[in-house]
């Protein structure tokens, strides 16, 4: 039988298309590939599981292998039989649909069920899941929807049960009543992570009595799900009942339903090309085929969904049926303009006029571009930091997923033209908190003389959330760190105080919008896609970094003076960044960004979060650590240097 799991079910909620191609990995291409260990892993879940279990001692795990349903099920019913139980990854059925329940705890026929979650929430917002205007958060949706699901099959097994839905997260008003909290729980490194979690604590006394999560009872929200009051979506609109049994129906019998498309849905779908997997389908271009009878000709044609920010487009799908962007005219979507810079609608007019008329000329506003450059001042300072935030806190009096800055790289241009990379920091030893060494590192690093470049506004969120950490802080130095970072930063909106800096970072992404624009980027300003295009564009950068390192006076803390950050193929250039040895064997970095891409708080891309979770929770052997710390070395450092590129090309331009 083919049961329809709580997994199968969300993904059909989303579009019931996916429900076809989701068991055909051998025929269609899935570029978001579903690795739940890595997840877990990256977003913390498997801790967050293990310390909710903790709260049960007396709970009993169904061992049955994942994909032994029978044998999960027979284990679930023989244990409640008991008057009284706690049961973690208790399976039911009803006819063609299948659950596990993260714990269920039992006492007579009252049941809790509990779905234990990463994600973390306050509990002082009235509007967790309910908005102001009365609405489904759209971000809590799947989890809700979740639980109304396992509910839903808990009751159909078990008609005599009365229950109670719990969703059980880390609570942002808690803090760790121990050091190491997160260090408590680790997993082994090819292990099953609901069963191989090694505890360094038996008893909940042993982390101070008190957890860092919480339960908060969605009844009322399930009950509303139940009885379809809350619909998934607008295309969606099936009864809670009458959409499960046909997803249930559809994914049993393997039926492709030909559900509409949509705007919002499509252009997230993952079953399109892989370029890396050549063979396989795409089930967005069946779709395609199937619904709006697209041949090759439209396929080649550029479409809306690939323009950069582009919030309009479901409504002009919906009203217009426009979706290619030879359709679009100014009358449907007006251009604004705004003085001395590129406009958030001038940037997208600008691709989608030079995608139409096959246009890969650049556009520089290099009248306001120079003047911005002549304001800094040698010598220049480039950093790019990763990150990470954890649902367990590292520290004794830390809050769920307060931000941890494990490392950043340090690139300087003096006045003479020489680049030096400076600085590197890499603090990823197992249970240390690394965020005020870094601090310390970095003011050491920059020293007081030098415009500060940043790429994206993160690495200004997270100095904003280190000095909350100092201010609260035993520190010695804390004063003399704080105002350092109130010197090369600027406050955040939500923040008690205010400050702007002298030094304040100038953030070199917000400088290549407003006066710079390429073609071959597609519309994306990730600094992933701005290198290659610089460099396939750049006649300088070409003839510099064509050459070894050592030979053109850069110097480098992770390649050898031979090394040669451009390579040409067959008369191509060829992305840096895809040259680099993947962080994990069999997964590059594209990859584990796509399968990341929904953690909470990731910011920095999927490869250093993963990386910096292995190196924390999970048991290696000395030599893995080290491969691993060497990649991410040698990622960081080609972030920083690729910024320094892009300020070189500025210059060529101006």
């Amino acid at each position: 039988m083919r049961y329809l799991t709580k997994s199968r079910y969300k993904l059909g909620l989303e579009c019931p298309t996916k429900l076809f191609y989701t068991n055909k990995n051998e025929e269609y291409a899935n570029v978001k590939l579903d690795d739940p260990f890595l997840q877990a892993l990256a977003n913390g879940g498997f801790q967050v599981e293990a310390l909710a279990r903790l709260e049960y001692t007396e709970g009993h795990l169904i061992q049955a292998a994942h994909y032994d349903y029978q044998k999960a099920i027979d284990e679930t019913n023989e244990l409640l039989k008991q008057e009284n139980c706690v049961i973690f990854e208790a399976a039911f059925e009803f006819e063609n649909l299948f659950i596990r329940t993260d714990i269920l705890v039992k006492k007579g026929n009252q049941i809790q069920l509990i779905e234990v979650k990463a994600k973390s929430f306050d509990p002082t917002d009235e509007n967790i899941f309910i908005g102001k205007r009365g609405a489904l958060v759209p971000s809590w949706k799947p989890y809700l929807f979740d639980v109304a699901f396992q509910r839903y099959v808990i009751q159909k097994s078990y008609p005599e049960f009365q229950i109670e839905s719990f969703l059980q997260m880390a609570d942002k008003s808690k803090t760790a009543k121990v050091n190491g909290l997160n260090q408590l729980f680790r997993i082994s490194k090819n292990g099953d992570k609901r069963k191989d979690t090694l505890q360094l604590v038996s008893d909940f006394s042993e982390i101070g009595g008190v957890s860092v999560l919480s339960k908060i009872n969605i009844d009322e929200v399930i009950d509303k799900i139940a009885s379809s009051h809350y619909k998934y979506s607008e295309d969606f609109e099936l009864e809670f009942e009458e959409g499960i049994q046909f997803l249930a129906k559809n994914y049993e019998s393997d039926t492709k339903i030909n559900f509409p498309i949509s705007f919002s849905a499509c252009k997230k779908c993952e079953f399109k090309h892989d370029p890396n997997k050549p063979q396989l389908k795409s089930g967005f271009e069946a779709c395609f085929r199937t619904q709006l009878n697209w041949t090759p000709i439209e396929f080649n044609k550029p479409n809306l969904m690939e323009v950069w920010d582009f919030k309009s487009g479901k409504n002009l799908y919906t009203e217009y049926q426009v979706l290619l962007m030879e359709e679009l005219t100014e009358e449907l979507y007006p251009l604004k303009a705004e003085g001395g810079k590129i406009s958030r609608t001038e940037r997208q007019w600008l691709q989608i006029e030079k995608q139409v008329q096959n246009d890969d000329t650049i556009f520089v506003l290099k009248e306001e571009l120079k003047e911005e450059m002549e304001s800094w001042i040698y010598p220049l300072h480039f950093i790019d930091f990763e990150t990470s935030a954890v649902a367990l806190p590292f520290n004794k009096g830390r809050k769920p997923y307060e931000q941890v800055a494990f490392q950043f790289s340090h690139h300087v241009v003096y006045e003479n033209g020489t680049i030096e990379h400076r600085n590197e920091f890499l603090l990823a030893e197992a249970g240390k908190f690394p965020n005020f060494e870094f601090v310390r590192a970095l003011k050491k690093a920059l020293g007081d003389k030098g415009t500060i470049f940043r790429y994206s506004s993160h690495e200004n969120s997270i100095l904003n959330a280190i000095y909350l950490q100092l201010k609260n802080s035993d520190e010695t130095d804390k004063d003399e760190l704080i105002e350092f970072i109130q010197t090369i930063s600027h406050s955040k909106n939500d923040s008690v105080e205010f400050w702007n800096g002298e030094r304040d970072m100038v953030d070199l992404c917000a400088i290549y919008k407003k006066y710079y624009f390429d073609p071959h980027t597609k519309g994306s300003n990730s600094i992933k896609a701005v290198l290659p295009a610089l460099l396939r564009r750049s006649n300088f950068l070409q003839n510099k970094y064509i050459q070894p390192i050592g030979s053109i006076g850069l110097s480098s803390k992770n390649f050898d003076p031979s090394h040669r950050w451009l390579t040409v193929v067959n008369g191509a250039v060829q992305n840096p960044y895809k040259l680099l040895p993947p962080v994990f064997e069999n997964w590059s970095n594209d990859q584990l960004d796509e399968l990341l891409s929904d953690v909470e708080d990731l910011n920095n891309g999927g490869a250093a979060l993963t990386a910096y979770g292995f190196l924390q929770y999970t048991d290696m052997t000395q030599q893995e650590c080290d491969k691993i710390t060497e990649a991410l070395l040698r990622y960081c450092e080609l972030d920083t240097l690729a910024m320094v590129m892009l300020w070189e090309h500025f210059g060529e331009m101006v």
